[in-house]
């Protein structure tokens, strides 16, 4: 007999949220003053996971759209704080300074 299993683990999903979580995130957006264009995007996009997971039976894509959109609300201060200090980066933003930035 082997010690090994006879099947292949799923793969790991990313932490689950709490159950609350998306009623939250909603309540946060549209309490932002980009509501009027984030809202109906995380709408869409739960919209979208929700109907993949119930083909798939794995929340693994309701999981993602609640981390993606927890992502930018915490990183949109910052993105915020660079778009109002003036500087021009469309053609490209050099690492390099970024991590010298850091460092002091």
């Amino acid at each position: 007999m082997s010690a090994q299993p006879d099947h292949t683990p799923a793969p790991a999903a990313p932490y689950a949220p709490a159950p609350g979580a998306p009623a939250e995130l909603l309540a946060q957006l549209r309490a932002d003053r980009r509501a009027e264009r984030w809202v109906p995007a995380f709408e869409r996009e739960w919209a979208a996971a929700l109907e993949e997971s119930r083909r798939t039976f794995s929340l693994t894509t309701l999981y993602e759209v609640v981390h993606v959109w927890q992502a930018r609300l915490v990183s949109a201060p910052a993105v915020d704080a660079f778009t109002a200090s003036g500087r021009e980066e469309t053609g490209f933003v050099d690492m390099a300074e970024l991590r010298g930035r850091r460092r002091r």
